[in-house]
């Protein structure tokens, strides 16, 4: 494209800057014009994506025709399929007219989708059959409608991550990216964001008839230098800030420091962190030290109901041992150690065992898991026998044995 029909453009649609990135996007908006393959246009929020194609519109021969712009993610979910395809009259409650939704109305035109990733997949799955065959069927209609409609769509989701989480349908990401146009993050667009704040500034003296607010050079240093993670739309915001709170007129770094956030390094939420020192590689590993604690756990009850049992015994014993001249209620009494017997722990006896009638008899397959529990724990702690206890959630005395039992104590 030459330069003067580039300039051209940019002023009629008040576009500034000069970056190659954006020049590029433009560059094959005006190419695709003529045509009416699909267009993608991908960025992030706040880069000015709902300009590129009122370019496609406004150079394509359906300019004539209508042009709707449609946010995708402000529509809910539950009537967005009448919104864009129309519904019968008494279809569902409030419908008391038939309607003929987007696609209907702008038949011949074009329809800008922003944030199409947010559309549901019921919703994409009529999209793609509109994209392909030019019908549709409206909601709680039988009748197969057509339309030519020209579809330029924009997101700031990362479509490849929602395709592979199952969020959007990859047959109509290639239907939608017959071309796709990436817009620029204002962070990398150099010079073009002092020049956009001359702008807003400019825009706000003449609205407000107030002294249009200046950069030192100091502050344009500052002002390139922050990461726009709100793009042109924050640049504008903080433009009109300063131009409305400031009192200096000429704005040295200081004084644009107190207006732009001061995580300037952040573009992204940040990470959560997992509060436990280490973290599993698998779900199977969780698995290992989950059988490892309870059968850890199911060994200490075993020991702890054979104690329990013999010292049972052991009264019974002593009890019978006694002549009947010499037992009395009160001497009774002095002869049971004291070792709470409660009922709740006879029970667990018996439950104890119903579950293993035979302790001895190990399982081959949980010995196994809880081996290489132990020694994925001891890996992970670079040895340290008491924190791979820790980890463990048992006692040293417990994991000393286990080692002992499967050979790890050399």
């Amino acid at each position: 494209m030459k330069s003067t029909e580039l300039q051209g453009i940019k002023q009629r649609y008040g576009i500034v800057g000069n970056c190659e990135a954006l020049n590029h996007a433009l560059d094959v908006a005006l190419q695709v014009a003529p045509t009416d393959l699909s267009v993608l246009i991908i960025g992030e929020s706040g880069v000015g994506k709902e300009i590129i194609p009122r370019v496609i519109h406004d150079n394509s021969p359906r300019r004539r025709e209508k042009y709707f712009a449609i946010n995708c993610g402000s529509i809910p979910e539950g009537t967005i399929d009448s919104e864009l395809f129309g519904h019968v009259k008494g279809s569902f409650t409030g419908a008391i007219n038939d309607s003929p939704g987007y696609f209907g109305v702008a038949n011949k035109g074009t329809l800008f989708l922003d944030e199409v990733g947010e559309l549901p997949l019921a919703t994409q799955a009529r999209l793609l059959r509109v994209l392909e065959t030019g019908e549709y069927i409206p909601v709680g209609g039988t009748d197969i409608r057509k339309t030519d409609v020209r579809i330029v769509a924009a997101t700031n989701v990362n479509i490849r991550q929602a395709i592979s989480e199952g969020r959007f349908r990859e047959d109509l990401y290639y239907r939608l990216n017959s071309i796709p146009i990436q817009m620029p993050p204002l962070r990398e667009r150099g010079d073009d964001i002092v020049l956009l704040f001359r702008l807003f500034a400019m825009q706000m003296a003449e609205k407000y008839r107030m002294d249009k607010v200046v950069l030192s050079d100091d502050a344009k240093q500052l002002l390139m230098r922050y990461k726009w993670p709100g793009n042109v739309r924050q640049l504008k915001n903080i433009t009109e800030q300063i131009s409305i709170l400031s009192p200096e007129r000429q704005i040295s770094s200081d004084v644009l420091a107190r207006f732009i956030p001061q995580d300037q390094e952040s573009t992204q939420l940040a990470p959560l962190h997992n509060s436990s020192d280490h973290s599993f590689e698998n779900e199977r590993e969780i698995l290992y030290k989950i059988l490892f604690e309870l059968r850890s756990n199911v060994n200490d009850m075993r020991r702890e109901v054979s104690t329990l049992k013999k010292q049972i015994e052991d009264v019974q014993m002593k009890g019978a041992s006694l002549q009947p001249s010499s037992i009395t209620t009160t001497s009774a009494v002095p002869t049971i150690p004291p070792i709470a017997v409660t009922p709740r722990a006879l029970e667990d006896a018996v439950a104890e065992e119903y579950i293993d009638p035979a302790p001895e008899q190990e399982n081959l397959n949980v010995s196994d898991w809880s081996r290489q529990a132990l020694d994925k724990a001891l890996q992970r702690n670079g040895g340290n026998r008491k924190k791979a206890a820790q980890e463990l959630g048992i006692s040293d005395r417990t994991l000393y044995r286990r080692l002992k039992q499967y050979g790890l104590d050399k």
